[in-house]
């Protein structure tokens, strides 16, 4: 009887996605969401839809370079702290490199192995990468979790813009008779779907999610169209 042995095991894994999928996700719900309610609102103050078409392209280029400033400055926020962490860490090792193995010797000791196990592993890692093992184990920091502002600044404006060109699509195509119901019904479809997109990407159930930004693009339209309604002039014109 021969037993098949499986060397080779492959998972896959969403943490060195999480930077950018929650910048894209991020922006592309707050172009949708933000730039339909809009859109819903001036159009049910029964403006043209000249005028309704600007709104859309005036939201969507102020929109997309709020989100890339807002994500670039924040995020270099998390860089400039995760950078400072390294620098400190990195003195550390060159002032007191015996303090800090044994401060890895037991974090590795507190994760389950046994102590001449941990203090192996520790002066390995340490020949081989101080710092790096240092910045993972204690800091939490890896290649993969750094903060990348630019990346995160590029991701938030064009995925910004994509959310904020579908209602823009749908006032140029759509009838003037309705708009506010064709861009919220095309709002809420495409809401669903990135919500439930975002969560497969993410490994997460997706129905949940889905509903929650669904729920949420409602409110935001509702209240909009409200606001838009009470300001509406008369007649309709194009």
């Amino acid at each position: 009887m021969s037993v098949k042995v499986k060397l080779h095991h492959f998972e896959r894994h969403t943490n060195s996605r999480f930077g950018w999928l929650r910048a894209a996700v991020l922006g592309a719900n707050d172009g949708l969401i933000s730039t339909s309610s809009l859109l819903v609102g001036v159009a049910a103050a029964n403006l043209r839809t000249t005028d309704v078409l600007l709104t859309g392209v005036a939201a969507l280029v102020s929109g997309a370079l709020s989100m890339a400033t807002g994500e670039y400055v924040s995020v270099s926020a998390q860089a400039d702290a995760e950078s400072a962490q390294l620098e400190v860490e990195r003195q550390e090792l060159a002032q007191m490199p015996e303090a800090e193995l044994r401060e890895l010797t037991h974090i590795y000791i507190r994760h389950g192995l046994s102590p001449g196990l941990a203090d192996q592993v520790a002066r390995e890692l340490t020949a081989h990468d101080a710092l790096g093992t240092h910045a993972r184990e204690e800091l939490g920091i890896t290649h993969q979790s750094r903060a990348r502002p630019l990346q995160a600044a590029v991701v938030s404006a064009l995925s910004f813009a994509l959310g904020a060109l579908l209602p823009i699509l749908v006032v140029m195509l759509a009838p003037r008779v309705g708009l506010s119901l064709w861009l919220s019904g095309c709002a809420l479809f495409a809401l669903v779907a990135l919500g439930a997109l975002g969560a497969k990407l993410g490994g997460a159930p997706m129905l949940r999610p889905a509903l929650r930004v669904a729920l949420w693009g409602v409110a935001a339209m509702g209240a909009s169209a409200l606001v838009g309604s009470l300001f509406a002039v008369s007649g309709v014109a194009v």
